[in-house]
């Protein structure tokens, strides 16, 4: 390594751990860089710049598909090749070790494939056909992991390795995103103990304050990009670092915890791209891009930060029929750095990062009507006792759509139209898999398990998932088709590039309408989504966006020509309607 790479490694220890402790820590991290130097192959790189519009990724469980007698992953690869493939390159597989509780979020041990899943070959298999995102839930850990139970039994050195506070803490700013007791009583051989608990009492959090266990962290990302983790996903990582006295969320040495690690993989030979998963308000959730170049957009922290505001403020610019927020929203983005846009998860809609983006009755609209179309509503408890709504536990599709009184066409557009926001936007998409066929509330999990987020989390077997995508008769096939029809589309067009300029278009406030691209290298689309149910004409003016001198546009989406008279073009909508037009 040159000298430069020593000093940034050397100062990022030092900013955590005070110069003594970084010292005795500097040639151990240097020792590790130099074991995995060499290790990586070349299709394991994601490097950042070479990120194209072709660059989707599917967000899915190792076993979302399931057949007797196959191990999952192979399903999944199976239905993956069958069903999505050229369409979807990139596949994030959430947790897919074995766990205790929280379907994968509370891992026992982080270098073992859950066998109910498959193998680590069946791993490197899907890595043959896509670019492979991990999950590193490297804030807390399963309490039945070799770990905690060393913890449980005085070994040297887990002794340290999680958060027994003393007893003068100061708990009173801690920020809690969950209604769960914050600290959980443990027995030990030393006796009862108090561990940081901020998820549940099966997650107990690790101590970053203690240097082995970030060495050990250190080795383990650099496992998984040996492993072939294209990108990396940071769990709840904005909960790293706690002090007495402190929110204990978005600490200075958690951002200097994640510098580390991503200077620690790049000098180790691997482009593992980092992403941030923080579920806060749009402020504190840029944070974690660090500085950002001006020149290259690319910031120093996390390379992807994922887009927490964009689904609520999607939800409510369809509940009320006007895109002025969320178009006000889009026009701040610019130079904020690369996100990593979805509107579905595996956790659900979060409702805190709205916040000073819509006021509480806006919030509170769209709480309700997830309720009333029968989703759920997790909480979080506040300093003063009290509780706020923290998440909205949902399919996408039931969040827009009453299952109640269904409307196929109507209900249809609406969703595709929310879809088509998310795809058009600067950054990469994240599709969670029941997006793709509008995948409904599986009520009969959330009864079965009494937990919220199951409502959101069914799982199929393979061959009544390919009768459903398929039967013409089923919304769901129509949603699964079209889907597919604007993932081709959208791959093909260079406009739709994560870095292509986006500007905003002054119209009708019920639309969204976006200029994509560059007209410049005659890569630019007009987006234009009606996000009301009403029918209505525009008369638009081409002269404030890059279709300007175009005698006539095509609308990719149908391959309809429309005629431009003077840099004037009529468009009829329908509810719900969309365009993509590029210059014939």
């Amino acid at each position: 390594m040159s000298f430069k790479a020593d000093k940034e490694i050397v100062n990022l220890l030092e900013s955590v751990y005070g110069p003594e402790l970084a010292g005795m820590l500097a040639p151990r991290v240097f020792e590790l860089i130099d074991q995995y130097r060499g290790t990586n192959a070349p299709e394991d790189k994601a490097n950042i710049e070479a990120l194209t519009q072709k660059d989707l990724v599917l967000i899915t469980y190792g076993d979302v598909v399931h057949e007797e007698g196959q191990r999952p992953l192979t399903s999944l690869n199976r239905f993956m090749k069958y069903h999505l493939d050229e369409l979807i390159n990139t596949v994030h597989i959430l947790p897919f070790y074995p766990y205790s509780s929280d379907d994968g979020f509370s891992v026992i041990d982080y270098r073992r494939i859950d066998p109910a899943l498959g193998l680590w070959e069946d791993v490197f298999e899907l890595r043959r056909h896509y670019k492979l995102m991990f999950d590193a839930v490297i804030n807390h850990i399963s309490q039945e992991s070799d770990w905690f139970q060393a913890f449980l039994h005085g070994e040297n050195p887990y002794r340290d390795w999680f958060i027994v506070p003393e007893d003068n803490w100061d708990y009173s700013k801690v920020f809690r995103p969950r209604t769960s007791q914050l600290l959980t009583e443990v027995r030990t051989t030393e006796g009862p103990k108090k561990v940081w608990t901020t998820f549940s009492a099966d997650q107990i959090d690790l101590n970053y304050k203690n240097p082995d266990l970030l060495l050990e962290i250190l080795d383990l990302m650099l496992f998984y990009a040996s492993q072939g983790a294209a990108l990396l996903r940071l769990d709840a990582i904005a909960y790293l670092w706690k002090e007495s006295g402190t929110p204990c969320i978005h600490l200075p040495q958690t951002h200097q915890v994640i510098k580390l690690i991503r200077k620690v993989l790049e000098l180790s030979g691997f482009n593992s791209l980092i992403i941030t998963e923080t579920n806060v308000p749009h402020a504190e959730n840029i944070s974690y891009f660090g500085e950002i170049n001006s020149l290259t957009g690319n910031g120093d922290e996390a390379h992807m930060v994922y887009q927490f505001p964009l689904a609520p403020l999607v939800l409510h610019t369809f509940i009320t029929g006007n895109a002025r927020k969320i178009l006000e929203w889009v026009e701040t983005l610019d130079g904020q750095g690369l996100f990593f846009n979805f509107l579905a998860s595996h956790d659900g809609i979060g409702v805190t990062p709205a916040r000073g983006l819509l006021d509480e009755d806006e919030i509170s609209r769209i709480v309700d009507q997830v309720i009333k179309h029968g989703g759920r509503v997790s909480y979080k408890s506040n300093p003063d006792g009290s509780e706020t709504a923290y998440e909205l536990n949902s399919t996408f599709y039931d969040a827009l759509n009453s299952t109640e009184s269904p409307d196929r066409k109507i209900d249809r557009a609406r969703f595709l139209a929310s879809q088509a926001i998310m795809l058009s936007l600067a950054g990469v998409p994240g599709i969670y898999y029941l997006s793709l066929f509008g995948g409904h509330n599986d009520k009969e999990s959330l009864q079965r398990t009494g937990r919220n987020r199951s409502i959101n989390r069914r799982k199929y077997e393979l061959k009544a998932l390919e009768e459903l995508i398929s039967d013409p008769n089923l919304v769901h096939a129509e949603l699964f088709a079209a889907y597919k029809r604007m993932l081709a589309i959208r791959t093909e067009h260079a406009a739709f590039h994560p870095r292509a300029p986006q500007k905003v278009i002054q119209a009708d406030p019920r639309l969204f309408a976006l200029d994509r691209g560059d007209a410049g290298k005659g890569s630019s689309v007009l987006v234009l989504i009606n996000v009301s149910n009403e029918e209505f004409k525009v008369n638009l003016d081409l002269n404030q966006n890059s279709m300007a001198g175009s005698r006539c546009l095509t609308d990719l989406l149908n391959g309809q020509d429309i005629q431009v008279n003077a840099n004037q073009v009529g468009l009829n909508f329908e509810p719900y309607q969309q365009y993509w037009l590029q210059s014939a």
